[in-house]
């Protein structure tokens, strides 16, 4: 490769993807060469942390770089507030134009927008209601035939007709059902029917379909420097694959589960309303992990196929020598691993991400293809643009920091001792309500450090795992009075946490410094005459 300074930024995110079902971190069956590709020229990070374990508050900590406690948008479906910043908000000043191809579920702010006499359909309302970003072609899905407007809007459904689906929801009735036997509709929401294919073909399909509207805007944008962010759907759910992804691997392919032994399951009763979902009762019996995680596997190979056509064209182009290339997930799924099924709660095989970042420039070339353990988090992803494109970034706002020196192999002074992420049950009604929880009182915390993870519950006891002796955190030490002093060290981390979340926004460091100088007595910055205190 011929390294140069990153111009451009390319940001991958997949939706729902596991990091242990990439071959580059280990699954000894599913084989992704391209993935593996951008971990050889860069840096993949074995220790890296989303900040929720749900979309939407995922994305927006990713997008803004700041905790879920610091931008509120604290579950799907609440808005992002109109004054917190992104991605797009910080590059666009710098002429780089900053789009989205795939998904985002990011909420529209409508009060915010109406009270600052904003039209949501305005230049500026669109760049709200899609988290900063460009709109070049949003793709959230449309799970109900109830949203009009979701149908009305879908870009990828406009696209499914003009080639004859000619369905009241096509993504659901073609892109992500199988056919029966006498032509029927078989949802892809049952499980049950994993294994058929899709009805759309392939090269009409969610993943294809991102990928191509993705090359078109690189295309578009000629010499111009540019920020994509391209969100592959996919392989959330509905679980279904269209062929020859459905059949490209079957139950032999499948790791086992990873479960304690039955009745050494930790007691918790967090955990244990949680093992009660529809999906943790179903994904606990094999029967359902032989159907799903095949096509599971089978949806995670065709975006593997299809970054490597990314891979190709920029690489034809020449742009591939000075993209920034960052790759992860908003959060994984546990497909029955702990008697779980989903993402929700903060246990490794959702909080733990696929992190890779491969960096053009030459200052990396030290630490291609090395592994990191660093403790690395997504809200790191923006700061670390800006940091390597040259931009000054706010540290009065962002929560997180810049990975350059990790990239550079740079001495680094102070890297975090733990990472955060934070999960609100209040928004699960049946949870709550076996739990006896108010709205407001059913939070969660983890605070993962180097060997421990700490996790807090609001109104009952914490869970605590040695990740050094049980990665695979079978064994729930919360209840040990032989570990206090470790919860109480990671009790009191929790707490620095939570005093150092970024809440003065609207004033920089700098200008806090230069404003105090101005208050001193006897400073020549003194310029307003104000002398407190003096005798």
């Amino acid at each position: 490769m011929t390294a140069r300074t990153p111009r451009n930024v390319l940001y991958i995110m997949c939706d729902q993807l596991r990091r242990d079902y990439l071959s580059c971190y280990g699954h000894p069956h599913l084989h992704t060469p391209n993935i593996d590709r951008l971990a050889a020229e860069g840096v993949r990070f074995d220790r890296a942390y989303v900040q929720s374990t749900i979309c939407g508050p995922s994305r927006m900590s990713a997008y803004t770089g700041r905790y879920v406690s610091s931008h509120q948008a604290g579950w799907n479906g609440v808005p992002l507030p109109v004054g917190e910043l992104t991605l797009g908000d910080y590059l666009r000043p710098h002429q780089i134009r900053t789009a989205l191809v795939g998904k985002t579920h990011a909420e529209p702010d409508f009060e915010g927008m109406a009270r600052l006499g904003i039209d949501p359909d305005s230049e500026r309302g669109r760049l709200l209601s899609n988290a900063g970003f460009e709109p070049y072609a949003r793709h959230d899905g449309i799970y109900s035939d109830a949203l009009p407007d979701k149908l009305a809007g879908s870009d990828y459904a406009h696209f499914l007709r003009e080639r004859g689906h000619d369905y009241a929801n096509p993504w659901h009735d073609v892109a992500n059902s199988a056919q029966g036997p006498n032509g029927e509709i078989l949802s892809g929401w049952r499980m049950r029917n994993a294994r058929l294919p899709a009805r759309v073909p392939v090269e009409e399909s969610e993943t294809v379909y991102t990928t191509d509207r993705a090359l078109d805007f690189i295309r578009e944008q000629g010499e111009q420097p540019w920020c994509l962010h391209l969100s592959y759907i996919k392989p959330h759910w509905p679980y279904i694959a269209p062929a020859p992804y459905h059949a490209l691997y079957d139950e032999q392919h499948v790791v086992p589960a990873k479960r304690a032994a039955a009745g050494t399951e930790s007691d918790h009763p967090v955990y244990q309303a949680f093992r009660q979902h529809q999906e943790s009762v179903n994904f606990s019996r094999d029967e359902v992990r032989d159907t799903v995680i095949p096509t599971y596997m089978g949806l995670i190979k065709q975006i593997d196929d299809e970054i490597g056509r990314l891979l190709a064209d920029l690489e034809q182009s020449g742009r591939l020598d000075d993209t920034l290339i960052i790759f992860t997930a908003d959060h994984g799924d546990y497909l029955g691993d702990h008697y779980l099924g989903e993402k929700e709660f903060l246990l490794e095989q959702a909080v733990n991400v696929p992190f890779i970042v491969r960096d053009p420039s030459p200052a990396a070339d030290a630490t291609r293809g090395t592994v990191s353990t660093r403790l690395v988090e997504a809200i790191d992803v923006v700061p670390t643009a800006l940091d390597l494109l040259g931009i000054e970034a706010p540290t009065h706002v962002l929560d997180g920091r810049s990975l350059r020196p990790l990239l550079h192999g740079l001495p680094v002074a102070n890297w975090r001792v733990a990472a955060i992420s934070e999960y609100d049950y209040g928004f699960q009604w049946p949870t709550r309500e076996r739990l006896d929880r108010p709205v407001d009182g059913s939070r969660m915390y983890m605070v993962r450090t180097e060997r421990w993870k700490a996790i807090w519950y609001d109104g009952f006891r914490p869970q605590l795992f040695d990740l050094e002796n049980d990665p695979d955190e079978f064994v729930d030490l919360g209840a040990s009075d032989a570990h206090s002093e470790v919860l109480q060290t990671h009790h009191q981390h929790l707490f620095d946490w939570l005093r150092g979340l970024r809440r003065q926004t609207t004033i920089s460091h700098s200008e806090i410094d230069r404003r105090g100088k101005m208050f001193r007595y006897g400073e020549p910055d003194n310029v307003l005459g104000i002398e407190i205190g003096v005798w």
